[in-house]
């Protein structure tokens, strides 16, 4: 249901007559409205008459390519979640289709219960992420960055350029791939900043009709154009006194680049239907994934715009880049889907870690959280592991497990699996190699064991183990364990 009360709307793009039927009665017993259509230009069609809520959408349509379909509703309505439904696994797809744009990636055959729960969290992610929204719920802790997105020396040197730039009033440009923690940055800068106790307002700008925009923007007055019933203010307005976030700046409008040059100029607005100026004090952080150079090339963007707001830039590694990040994660993203869905999930497989340490992860963290989720529901294991089965396409990279030598990965281990599990995994693996990746799970726990009991204190956790200081520092380091997290078990 939509905030209405209405059901909402799955249009499901399938050349298959079979798969077309099946989805659409797994859609109605979700409590959905299926709309089955069979061929890229019929859903092309569909959208422009009737906008829905979500869009499935097969890769191998008969006459336009799915990831030219993708495009073109993109193009249409920024605002669509579609996700990618293929027969095969290959990564290379998956990976194209993130960057294109698609919200997640389904593989066939897929259970009800795994599609059923990959549209909601695309609708409830819809509903919460509102062109303009006031953030409230803001970081309290200064380290907010190490606790939310790792401690690797990435996210360390972020947390220093955020610490650094954040009681300024420069205009901060946050570059970063699609899932890489743009907003994250944004809200630890308004956190840090003098303006921590006014609003943080956050505008997506790539997800507003291009008429809408100025209103939306700078606000409206009664009358002002048909169907504006009562004066409304913009987000500018909401955010007077405080931070404005505009999130995926580089697709905005040239003509909106000019106004918004003039109020980032000014400090002015006023709105649709007035003469009135108003006077405004803000900070302006803008994100994007594109490159903004690049488009100034293009004459895509506005250049004076583009120095405006890039008085300082802090570009976001992506996590293919910094993957010693990996195991606060996957950590962080199994503890929030074990709460969110009442289950008791402990872990990943040796197998399945090793899957997840070698994608290449193109959606970031957005990417990986989402098959944490998706695994963690189907899971069924009855020691509460996720198997290689239950990553879906990430599954191909299990050839580079197999191929790769033990012990010729420095990559951190996984949360410690039961022994049985390491057992079945370990098929193929000699007896040397098995018991070489259990004493390092068996390391592994005993280090974060003592970490829970110390609080995080390095130096605390090294005496009860009776090891020294240094020892320990190299171990956590070696297994992308970071002290930070298990501060909070202190408070």
């Amino acid at each position: 249901m939509d905030s209405n009360g209405i059901a909402s709307t799955v249009l499901i793009v399938d050349d298959r007559e079979d798969a077309r039927w099946v989805l659409t009665q797994v859609m109605r017993q979700g409590g959905f409205v299926a709309l089955p259509v069979a061929n890229g230009e019929d859903a092309l069609a569909s959208i422009a008459r009737q906008s829905p809520s979500v869009v499935l959408l097969d890769i191998g349509l008969p006459d336009i390519d799915g990831f030219e379909v993708l495009t073109r509703i993109k193009q249409m309505d920024k605002a669509i979640p579609v996700i990618m439904v293929t027969g095969n696994d290959k990564p290379y797809d998956a990976g194209r289709a993130v960057r294109a744009g698609a919200w997640d990636y389904l593989t066939k055959p897929f259970k009800n219960r795994e599609v059923l729960h990959t549209v909601r969290c695309a609708l409830a992610e819809k509903a919460s992420r509102s062109p303009v929204r006031r953030i409230v719920d803001t970081p309290k802790q200064d380290d907010f960055l190490l606790r939310s997105m790792g401690s690797s020396e990435s996210i360390q040197a972020i947390q220093r350029e955020v610490e650094l730039v954040a009681r300024t009033n420069f205009s901060i440009l946050v570059a970063g791939e699609s899932g890489s923690g743009k907003e994250l940055v944004s809200q630890a800068i308004h956190t840090l900043s003098l303006r921590a106790d006014k609003p943080l307002v956050a505008v997506d700008c790539g997800a507003i009709a291009e008429t809408l925009i100025e209103s939306e923007l700078f606000g409206h007055e009664k009358g002002a154009f048909t169907g504006a019933h009562q004066a409304k203010a913009g987000a500018f307005e909401l955010a007077d006194g405080g931070t404005i976030f505009l999130d995926e700046i580089g697709n905005l409008p040239l003509a909106m680049q000019g106004k918004l040059l003039r109020v980032l100029e000014t400090r002015r607005i006023h709105r649709i239907g007035s003469t009135r100026e108003k006077r405004l004090d803000f900070r302006v952080v803008a994100a994007t994934n594109a490159n903004l150079l690049a488009m100034v090339e293009r004459r895509e963007f506005r250049e004076d715009l583009y120095h405006r707001l890039a008085e300082y830039t802090i570009r976001i590694p992506p996590l293919r880049e910094r993957k010693e990040d990996l195991v606060f994660l996957t950590q962080r993203f199994l503890k929030q889907t074990n709460t969110e869905l009442g289950k008791q999930v402990k872990g990943l497989s040796t197998t399945a870690w090793g899957i997840i340490q070698r994608y290449d992860w193109h959606g970031n963290a957005r990417e990986l959280r989402n098959h944490l989720r998706r695994a963690v529901l189907l899971c069924d294991h009855p020691e509460g592991m996720i198997l290689p089965d239950l990553l879906g396409m990430l599954a191909p990279a299990l050839k580079l497990v197999a191929a790769q030598p033990a012990g010729s990965n420095a990559e951190p281990a996984c949360p410690p699996p039961a022994l049985k599990e390491l057992s079945v995994d370990g098929h193929g693996l000699s007896l040397k190699e098995i018991v070489a990746q259990a004493t390092a799970q068996v390391e592994r726990a005993a280090l974060m064991q003592a970490l829970t009991r110390s609080h995080g204190n390095k130096a605390q956790a090294a005496r009860a183990l009776r090891i020294d200081y240094k020892t320990i520092h190299t171990k956590l380091n070696g297994y992308g364990i970071s002290a930070v997290q298990f501060l909070k078990s202190a408070a």
